[in-house]
């Protein structure tokens, strides 16, 4: 039950999403036992995201998030940031410098009416 949320300052046209969730769908294979199949992709563009204090310039926040029974190596997340952050950097047009990926993994999550 991965998730990938995309925080952006610039609007996220429709070309653009198809983009990034081709490339998120490819990506969560990194986490052990994830799949496109079971992936949730929000897009949220056009949002106000202040970085170091300004919003003179694009920006983007990432968050993925995964259940998970045990901890996800971190060479996982890693691969997920080499392979992520130039879709999204080349996609909207944002500077890498100015692109955070969060990770995180749970072992609670919520689907059809009950928890795994």
């Amino acid at each position: 039950m991965p998730t990938i949320k995309t925080h952006a300052s610039v609007a996220i046209s429709e070309d653009a999403r198809r983009i990034l969730k081709a490339a998120y769908g490819k990506a969560i294979a990194h986490v052990p036992g994830k799949s496109e199949q079971w992936l949730m992709c929000v897009f949220d563009g056009d949002a106000p995201i202040y970085m170091g204090g300004n919003d003179s310039e694009p920006s983007a926040l990432i968050e993925v998030s995964a259940f998970a029974q045990g901890e996800v190596p971190a060479s996982a997340w890693q691969a997920m940031t080499e392979e992520l952050t130039p879709v999204v950097a080349e996609t909207l047009g944002i500077d890498p410098a100015r692109i955070y990926i969060s990770y995180s993994s749970t072992p609670n999550f919520g689907w059809n009416g009950s928890n795994f």
